[in-house]
């Protein structure tokens, strides 16, 4: 990016770096600026004798302590990061003070109860132009969200989120709209007319990008 340092830029750098060839890693997932992420996947092709599980120990050492791979493995020829199916989940968190840097703090009361009420009627296989910005490219707007749960710990409300892939922004603006709905500024069955309006303006605001983690990928 031209604003600044990446994730990729660092990986690929320091895969160059230790393999000695030019490395250009293809990601499963991109993230919006200032979200999170715990859970990502990228692959790349290399002529290196060192074994596949070894490259994580020997990258790690090289990488500065924000970043971690977590394993690395080899893959068969065919296999995309992205393309391949497969269950991505996310988590948006509303805060405690001292997580400040991974979650939003909102000033007043959520109703709970509504929000997860709200909730159930975007789990399923559903238009999501309203969910999606304006600036999302895509062929089809259609996407399946096989769990959507919002949990109450102490001062802290998680959203979190599981589907076959996201639109840009999506998992931001169902939680914007979530919060409305715990506000009292919306009703639950507003969602329903909603996901049929195929409106963007329907929906809530987009929430704040660093109250998003990405938590992983599941293969299928």
């Amino acid at each position: 990016q031209p604003n600044g340092i990446t994730i990729e830029q660092v990986l690929n750098e320091t895969l160059s770096s230790l393999l000695g060839e030019e490395i250009t890693v293809t990601g499963a997932s991109r993230t919006d600026a200032g979200v999170h992420s715990l859970g990502n996947v990228a692959v790349f092709e290399t002529h290196t004798k060192m074994p596949a599980e070894k490259i994580s120990f020997a990258l790690n050492q090289r990488l500065p302590e924000d970043i971690v791979v977590q394993e690395s493995c080899q893959v068969p020829e065919d296999f995309h990061p992205r393309f391949s199916k497969s269950r991505k989940t996310y988590e948006y968190r509303f805060r405690q003070p001292l997580e400040r840097r991974t979650s939003y703090f909102y000033h007043y009361p959520l109703d709970v109860s509504a929000m997860q009420k709200a909730a159930a009627y975007l789990v399923g296989e559903h238009d999501f132009t309203s969910f999606a910005s304006v600036h999302a490219q895509t062929n089809t707007y259609v996407r399946m969200i096989y769990a959507l749960d919002v949990v109450r710990e102490g001062d802290m409300i998680r959203i979190r989120v599981q589907g076959n892939g996201f639109l840009y922004n999506m998992v931001r603006i169902i939680a914007g709209t979530l919060i409305q709905v715990g506000a009292g500024i919306k009703k639950p069955e507003d969602m329903e007319s909603i996901l049929a309006g195929k409106d963007r303006e329907l929906a809530g605001p987009t929430a704040p990008a660093h109250g998003l983690t990405m938590i992983g990928l599941e293969y299928l």
